[in-house]
């Protein structure tokens, strides 16, 4: 049965790009999520002004991954630690969040969470909330490694991401 992951840190490219490589991964779709603002736009999100976060929806069948391994390759490709932030991206649209669809992913979460704090010197800044609506991003957006692998941003950093995806073996 398909269930759904909603994921944000960093450019959505990346964690889109990222997530594609892993056996279990159905779909994986950009978009936005964890604001206030209707059917937002890109321009409106990167304005900081929507509160949304981009985010990756992704469709995978738990009988071929966890929901733990997804959240586990998460935390792997980008930096819990740091507030609105990740790598050269900076910004409230850019922050680690987690959004929920019922009160058991909830529990899955925390506990996941609770378990990676002892790796981490820092405090674990991922935000998690419910989701209440994910608003799919601009065709543009979507598979945009897979259409511009010779974009400079993909090279320096997608493609980073993507290679740890790559060799990922899961928790």
């Amino acid at each position: 049965m398909a269930k759904n992951a909603y994921l944000g840190g960093g450019c959505f490219w990346c964690l889109e790009a990222a997530f594609k490589e892993l056996d279990g991964v159905k779909k994986v779709s950009s978009g936005y999520a964890g604001g206030y603002t209707e059917d937002p736009s890109y321009r409106e999100v990167c304005s900081d002004k929507s509160e949304h976060a981009e985010v990756v929806k992704i469709t995978y069948d738990e009988s071929e991954i966890s929901y733990e391994d997804l959240l586990s390759l998460f935390f792997k490709i980008h930096d819990p630690t740091t507030e609105n932030r990740e790598g050269p991206d900076i910004g409230n649209q850019y922050r680690s969040i987690i959004l929920y669809e019922n009160e058991e992913q909830k529990k899955r979460i925390e506990d996941f969470i609770e378990e990676e704090r002892q790796y981490y010197s820092e405090d674990i800044v991922t935000e998690v909330k419910p989701l209440e609506k994910f608003w799919p991003a601009e065709e543009k957006h979507q598979n945009y490694y897979e259409k511009n692998p010779d974009d400079p941003y993909c090279r320096a950093h997608v493609s980073k991401k993507v290679k740890k995806a790559e060799k990922f073996e899961g928790r």
